[in-house]
């Protein structure tokens, strides 16, 4: 009867951590897959923006099985029968596929093009950082095709939220702005230049 007993523990004990084992594995691998993603397409050798069915994977994952496929694909519909080679990059390394790494370091060790302000931390949830194009109109990043993202990094400047949203406002509403000169102060910020009257103009230019 104890025999039975410890057997039955036993098992129960195999059977539950086996079911521990198989749900921590499928949690990994879904966060290790999920989110967009930006792999160089083996056929045209080209940036592509891809994401993988997480959700699937992690099932497998759950009864040991390790299978990525995808579930989106920047270039479907036009190509509906790809053979899916990028997911070998996606299994080597994951991170650096992920497209909000990939803004994070370009980004990273960069000053905003206006105020200089130096970007230290991005957030991916609000306030995203955005870009300066040549011809000076502003954009936010996540408005960008994400296997764009690599050709206007080329080209554009980056810009600070604030910086985003004042250029957006001078864009939209030049009647409403006013331009003033500014200096930059001990810490290197920008600030605006003191109003001076026209006799302190006077005195300045003939001293």
């Amino acid at each position: 009867m104890v025999l039975t007993s410890l057997v039955l523990a036993a098992i129960l004990a195999l059977v539950i951590g086996a079911m521990v084992f198989g749900l921590s594995m499928a949690v990994y691998t879904y966060r290790r897959y999920r989110g967009q993603l930006l792999v160089t397409c083996p056929e045209t050798l080209k940036p592509a923006a891809v994401r993988v069915n997480a959700m699937n994977a992690a099932k497998k994952a759950a009864i040991g099985k390790d299978q990525i496929r995808l579930q989106q694909f920047s270039r479907w519909p036009e190509r509906p029968n790809c053979g899916q080679d990028c997911l070998g990059q996606v299994q080597a390394d994951p991170e650096a596929c992920l497209v909000w790494n990939i803004v994070s370091e370009w980004y990273q060790g960069k000053s905003c093009a206006f105020c200089q302000k130096p970007f230290i931390e991005l957030h991916w949830h609000d306030r995203h950082p955005a870009l300066l194009a040549p011809d000076r109109t502003a954009i936010q990043w996540n408005e960008i095709s994400p296997e764009k993202l690599p050709e206007v990094f080329e080209t554009h400047l980056p810009i600070c939220w604030n910086c985003y949203i004042a250029e957006t406002f001078r864009r939209e509403h030049p009647e409403l702005v006013l331009d003033r000169p500014w200096d930059r102060g001990a810490g290197g910020e920008y600030a605006p230049k003191a109003e001076t009257t026209p006799e302190e103009n006077s005195r300045a230019n003939h001293a």
